[in-house]
């Protein structure tokens, strides 16, 4: 049986049966917002880097062009994943153009405006992937 009194230090605290100690969710379900309230809700967003920004410029890139309500389906547009969107050529096909997209002046300078891999791991259209994934994930998150 709880008491009124806060369990000693190293100590448990007792609880009762039956009660649930998790915030209550609530149940109603939110106004789905439209491509534009999205939209204008991730071009509020205040960005941070080259990375940051060509996020966010997918991000609404593929608000643009979803067609029919939000759904991770709608945004790849027939695609299995957002590699197979990147390598597909729904978005950016060229290394540099993709590299002018993600990197700062000076990491794009190092890059060679895109002759250069971005890394020992990815390619340019990987690199693309990722981000129109973090795209997708944010746009998500506002929908």
């Amino acid at each position: 049986m709880a008491t009124d009194e806060p369990p000693a230090r190293g100590e448990t605290p007792e609880r009762e049966s039956g009660t649930c100690h998790l915030p209550i969710m609530s149940t109603t379900k939110s106004k789905m917002k439209t491509k534009k309230e999205i939209a204008s809700t991730i071009e509020s967003i205040k960005t941070r880097g080259a990375w940051q920004t060509a996020v966010k410029t997918y991000a609404l890139e593929l608000l643009e062009d979803m067609e029919g309500e939000f759904s991770a389906d709608n945004l790849l547009n027939g695609a299995a994943n957002w590699n197979d969107y990147s390598y597909g050529g729904s978005a950016l096909i060229y290394d540099a153009d993709i590299a002018e997209r993600l990197c700062s002046p000076s990491e794009l300078k190092r890059k060679r405006g895109g002759e250069l891999a971005p890394n020992a791991r990815e390619s340019w259209l990987d690199c693309q992937a990722r981000a129109l994934s973090q795209a997708a994930r944010c746009i998500s998150r506002h929908a």
